[in-house]
């Protein structure tokens, strides 16, 4: 079982920062790069209403996931702060707790998006030439979801833990049968839209599959028996706690992404598919920040559970610094060669024109992330999920949106306003954050109950 734990309460912030990150930064690099996969096949050998149905299909099951994303980040908190406190029994039935309630929503919401994938799709406005791309690509995702959620879930307890290595190992194993896959099913069979999603699909499959039985035979606390899936009371109810905020927020924050995408779906399928481009851009852009982020919370995590709070917050503080210096790159690149960017995935002159538009706005994010991210990332560590849920919903309700229609419309701007709306509520965001760290109301585990102590 030690070898799934890594105590991250002593020795160099920086060292450590470092060393758990890199692992969780090759795992975000791997999953966006089979993400993207689908993407780039699928643009090489189709037209745009493909590329376009992919896009769409991804964003309605990251609305999904995110939703449960949030029950895992309480599962994650619970872990790391158990551990750290020295509390094995409770580690151990925190982890079967999350395993259960992660198997029966992967259940119910296969169900219920199977049953209202054309609500979603028209809800957010899909081009009439996308939509049966969108929709099969989508159906088969949902049919996949088990393996989605017991990918992440697994992966969310081990990192708990500190263990930041295994998780990578085992989606290096889906990102290869991936592209493989991918190739075989969209290139060879023709398969376009629907190939993508079933390489998806079998590569999660297979990935949960090798991980289960590598842990087992490691003798995991969690022997993934049948009698062991179970939910313990105490545990659901600080599961959901923790989680149930991280949820909303999630929530909020992919449906004010999804009315900015009805949005920009109203210019076209053409900007539409230029969006589409420049989120998987981005999701390479953001992975330094978001594998620091998560390396934050974790460290934070245990951290706060051993009452060392000054450590948690020098965690905060380095780790956006170790990140800063990629985003002002990255900004500057795109600022300079943004149609490269964009023709990596398609050449057509009017979606190059409008991804330039939107790519060259919202890059201006890659400079504000790493400290939002990491504040968000020490919050959430300390179990704080409430306060960030609020603050999440707050600067998507109130400055994302709005910002968007009204830089878009009113003031004129196209595309480009939709896009630098994402900076103005990633700035609000970090403000509202760091004002609630720095009042240091934080200072105090609601879980071990435990105060600050000398470091």
């Amino acid at each position: 079982m030690a070898r799934f734990e890594n105590d991250l309460t002593e020795g160099s912030v920086t060292r450590k920062l470092v060393r758990f990150s890199l692992p969780f930064l090759m795992s975000n690099l791997l999953q966006s790069v089979y993400g993207a996969t689908d993407l780039y096949i699928v643009s090489q050998f189709n037209g745009p209403e493909s590329i376009s149905g992919v896009n769409l299909g991804t964003q309605l099951t990251f609305l999904i996931l995110n939703i449960v994303f949030g029950l895992m980040t309480g599962g994650t908190v619970l872990v790391s702060q158990y551990l750290g406190a020295g509390r094995k029994k409770d580690v151990a039935e925190a982890i079967g707790t999350l395993f259960t309630v992660m198997g029966i929503l992967a259940v119910f919401f296969t169900i219920v998006g199977l049953a209202f994938d054309d609500q979603l799709l028209n809800l957010i406005n899909t081009p009439p030439e996308a939509f049966a791309e969108a929709k099969i690509y989508f159906r088969v995702c949902v049919w996949g979801l088990i393996f989605t959620f017991a990918y992440n879930a697994i992966a969310a307890v081990l990192r708990g833990m500190g263990d930041s290595k295994n998780p990578l190992i085992f989606v290096a194993i889906a990102a290869g049968v991936n592209i493989v896959l991918d190739v075989v099913f969209v290139y060879n069979l023709g398969m376009s839209a629907a190939g993508a999603a079933i390489a998806t699909v079998i590569a999660q499959a297979l990935s949960v599959a090798i991980s289960i039985v590598y842990l087992i035979r490691s003798r995991f606390m969690f022997d993934f028996k049948l009698r062991s899936f179970k939910i313990y009371k105490e545990k659901l109810k600080l599961q959901l706690s923790l989680g149930l905020p991280a949820s909303v927020q999630n929530s909020i924050t992919s449906l004010s992404f999804l009315t900015m995408t009805a949005l920009v779906n109203s210019y076209g399928v053409y900007a539409s598919t230029a969006v589409g481009i420049v989120a998987k851009l981005n999701g390479f852009a953001i992975l330094p920040s978001m594998a620091m982020s998560s390396a934050v919370a974790s460290m934070a995590g245990q951290n706060v559970g051993a009452g060392h709070f000054d450590r948690a917050l020098k965690t905060m503080r380095v780790g956006r610094y170790l990140v800063l210096g990629v985003g002002v790159i990255l900004f500057a690149l795109i600022q300079i060669f943004p149609a490269m960017f964009i023709k990596i995935f398609n050449s057509d002159p009017q979606t190059v024109e409008y991804g330039v538009q939107y790519i060259r706005a919202f890059s201006l994010d890659y400079m504000i992330v790493p400290f939002a991210f990491c504040a968000h990332g020490l919050l959430s560590g300390s179990g704080r999920t409430l306060y960030i849920a609020a603050t999440s919903i707050i600067c998507s309700l109130i400055l994302r949106i709005p910002v968007a229609y009204l830089l878009s419309g009113p003031v004129g701007l196209g595309l480009a306003g939709v896009a630098l709306a994402v900076p103005v509520g990633s700035l609000g965001n970090y403000a509202l954050n760091i004002a609630y760290i720095m009042t240091g109301k934080w200072k105090r585990s609601k879980i071990t109950g435990k105060d600050a102590v000398p470091n």
